[in-house]
């Protein structure tokens, strides 16, 4: 019977041996679904069908292989932000403590709600010590103002203020109807109507 204790042991340590722990995810969640808050108002709202935590010797890191959306609000409580990619990753330095990177990359879309503004791009970082997203990849902006496309953008993480970098081959809206009237469906309450 000890033989037997002995042997079974001995190829269940092999099979731990053969298991490679950085490649193991430690925690895996399916439908993940986090809020960030500030002062009681919602700040920021990310959905993933998967998320898997994984840990190595010098930083810590969660993957969203299935995907990633990400909804940024305003001040007043309103939709401003979304973005969505493919898959997505968020590493955390555990030498520094404070290196904390954010990318996000395969048909990354970021649509400003409030502004009606949409960049196509394949990889956008984003610098939460800075509030700032960025890219050095092409980017195509669509706008009420016109096209254009061009390699690298900044913008701070709401996508109020996007610049792209190098820009080439766009064009613009030199006429505007002033009569159109534009409204936020995201956010839209609807009309008001009048007591008597």
């Amino acid at each position: 019977m000890i033989a037997s204790f002995v042997v079974s042991c001995k190829a269940g340590l092999a099979e731990a041996d053969r298991l490679n722990l950085a490649n193991t995810p430690l925690q895996s969640v399916d439908d993940m679904f986090a809020v960030r808050t500030k002062n009681g108002t919602v700040t920021m709202r990310m959905e993933a069908p998967l998320m898997e935590h994984y840990v190595t010797d010098t930083n810590s890191y969660d993957i969203f292989p299935k995907g990633l959306s990400v909804y940024g609000y305003n001040d007043d409580g309103l939709l401003e932000t979304v973005i969505v990619s493919n898959n997505a990753k968020h590493v955390t330095s555990k030498v520094s403590g404070k290196e904390d990177i954010w990318s996000a990359f395969g048909n990354v879309v970021i649509h400003n709600v409030i502004k009606l503004e949409t960049m196509e791009t394949d990889t956008i970082y984003w610098d939460q010590a800075h509030e700032e997203i960025y890219t050095d990849c092409y980017v195509k902006m669509y706008s009420d103002d016109g096209f254009m496309q061009g390699y690298g953008m900044r913008s701070d993480d709401h996508a109020r203020n996007a610049i792209l970098r190098r820009p080439f081959n766009s064009y613009g809206v030199t006429e505007k109807d002033t009569t159109k009237i534009v409204i936020d469906s995201v956010n839209f309450i609807g009309p008001f109507k009048k007591k008597r």
